[in-house]
């Protein structure tokens, strides 16, 4: 197993600013690591409870939403660049992005951006899992790893739909990918438990066939399912019973001073929220009864 470059730090949380603070004050109380939306970061100007926390010792991976890796056009060399210079100004050791392309087409250079012939998905979209579509994905995060200064993570999204060009199941695919790049894998627990409520399939034995050993770090997220039986991804309620169980066996899996684990809150985001489920996760992670 490929050591990541984050392991050992234990359980965190993504930076929000609405609880900017309450991350700061994990921090001093012991937390060690965290992650930043890289789009949502001036390098330059750091917030100022992220500097602090990051003088305190805090280990923060920026975390990039735009690239689209798996899209036709090669990787922007703009968001590139700036996905590199949050990775400089934060110091990190590594920064992460998602199997996912998020537009189509590519910039007319005759043309504002208005009228540019790009569609903007607006969300993450799951690329065709074909030997064609890896091959293009392969090129691309080869493209953006020339340009990164330190080493890249890449994620398994949420996928409500499969393209039915698909030949090659997740795990297969994102082996392949690890294997022929030398990237890390990204792990989101909630995601995959996402992906198989849409689109079926047994998460844990899916997981069993993941790149398990280029894990860099780990996600958890929340959500809920509705009377009618489907799983919303949310990342806006609380942790359920089957993304935490996923999580205890990637613990038996790889161990409890593996790879961290990372809260993702995106909205409906306090102090307390944050607290109870880190907890919540720490407890998994410990395997310590509720």
């Amino acid at each position: 197993m490929t050591r990541s470059p984050v392991a050992g730090l234990g359980v965190g949380a993504g930076w929000r600013p609405a609880v900017a603070e309450e991350l700061l004050t994990q921090t001093r109380n012991g937390m060690r690591f965290s992650e930043v939306v890289a789009e949502n970061v001036v390098p330059s100007r750091l917030p100022e409870q992220l500097a602090a926390a990051l003088r305190g010792g805090l280990t923060v991976v920026p975390h990039g939403v735009t690239l689209g890796l798996a899209g036709g056009a090669p990787p922007d060399a703009a968001r590139l660049d700036h996905l590199a210079a949050v990775a400089r100004a934060t110091g990190a050791p590594l920064v992460s992005e998602h199997v996912a392309f998020v537009r189509a087409g590519r910039p007319d250079p005759g043309t504002d951006a208005l009228h540019a012939d790009v569609l903007e998905a607006g969300h993450l979209v799951p690329a065709a899992r074909t030997p064609d579509a890896l091959a293009v994905l392969v090129d691309n995060v080869r493209a953006a790893q020339s340009r990164l200064p330190v080493p890249l993570a890449l994620e398994n999204i949420a996928a409500t739909l499969a393209w039915p060009e698909t030949s090659i199941d997740e795990p297969e695919f994102l082996t392949a990918l690890t294997e022929a790049t030398g990237c890390f894998f990204l792990l989101d627990v909630a995601n995959l438990h996402a992906t198989c409520s849409a689109l079926g399939g047994d998460a844990r034995a899916q997981l069993d066939r993941m790149p398990l050993d280029r894990v860099a770090y780990v996600h958890v997220a929340g959500g809920f399912t509705d009377p009618s039986g489907v799983y919303w991804d949310t990342h806006a309620h609380d942790l359920t019973e089957e993304v935490l169980a996923l999580l205890g066996h990637v613990v038996e899996v790889l161990g409890p001073h593996g790879p961290p684990v990372l809260l993702e809150r995106d909205t409906d985001v306090d102090a307390a929220i944050v607290r109870t489920e880190l907890d919540r996760v720490r407890r998994a992670v410990d395997r310590v009864p509720a």
